[in-house]
C-alpha cells in the first residue's frame, strides 16, 4: 500500500484517533508494528500472547499499542528508556522474535521543524507557523509511510530475552508513605520495605 491508502486504512485512522494527531513518530510506529506482526505472522493480541519492547517513549509506540495489541495494562508492552528507535516483538507460543532498529540518517526532523516545536513549547507560534508545521508533519509522515520497513529499520530475529509474564503480587505498605505497593517493587533499605517513590 502507498501512503494515501495507509492514511485512509481503518488501522491508521485508529492509530491517529488513540494518539490524538498524525505525525511522523506515529507513521515510524506504524510501519515497526505492521513489519513486526507480519515477521512473527500475527494478528493483533488479544492477551499476552505478543510482547512489545520499545526503546523509546514517543509517538511512534502509541501505534505499536494500537496494532499489536501490547499494552501497559497487560504488562506485555516493556519500556526501556534508550532513546532509540528501536522496537523489539515476540511471539509467546512460537518463541519469534524480531528486533527493529531505525536506520542511521532515515529520518531526520528538518531544522524548521525543530524550530517550530520549540515555539510550540513556549507559546510563541502564530497561527500560521502551527498551519507550516503541521503541513511539515504531513509531509514527513508521508514519507515514512512510503518507505518500506526493511529501508527505514534493521530488522533482526531475536531468539533471547522474552520477560516473563506479568506478575500481580499483594501489596505491602510502604514504611515511609504508609502507601500500599506491590511487593515485588518494594525495596529493603536499613530492614525496612521502602516503595520506589520513596527513594528517590
Amino acid at each position: 500500500m502507498n501512503a494515501q491508502d495507509i492514511i485512509e486504512s481503518e488501522d491508521f485512522k485508529r492509530c491517529a484517533a488513540f494518539h490524538g494527531h498524525v505525525c511522523g513518530g506515529l507513521a515510524i510506529g506504524y510501519v515497526a508494528a505492521t513489519a513486526g506482526l507480519n515477521w512473527l505472522e500475527e494478528q493483533r493480541a488479544l492477551d499476552e500472547e505478543l510482547v512489545a519492547i520499545v526503546e523509546t517513549d514517543a509517538c511512534c509506540v502509541d501505534a505499536i499499542q494500537v496494532l499489536t495489541g501490547c499494552t501497559f495494562g497487560k504488562g506485555n508492552l516493556i519500556y526501556k528508556d534508550y532513546g532509540k528507535m528501536g522496537f523489539t516483538f515476540f511471539n509467546r507460543r512460537t518463541g519469534k522474535g524480531v528486533r527493529l532498529i531505525m536506520k542511521p540518517d532515515t529520518f531526520r526532523v528538518n531544522e524548521r521543524q525543530i524550530e517550530l516545536f520549540k515555539k510550540t513549547r513556549d507559546g510563541s507560534i502564530t497561527e500560521a507557523e502551527k498551519e507550516e508545521l503541521a503541513a511539515l508533519g504531513t509531509q514527513r509522515m508521508t514519507e515514512v509511510l512510503n518507505t518500506k520497513a526493511e529501508d527505514l529499520f534493521n530488522i533482526t530475529p531475536v531468539t533471547t530475552g522474552m520477560p516473563d509474564k506479568a506478575r500481580i503480587d499483594a501489596s505491602k505498605p510502604c514504611a515511609r508513605c504508609g502507601e500500599p505497593t506491590m511487593a515485588s517493587k518494594l525495596e529493603t533499605v536499613n530492614g525496612a520495605l521502602v516503595c520506589r517513590g520513596c527513594l528517590v
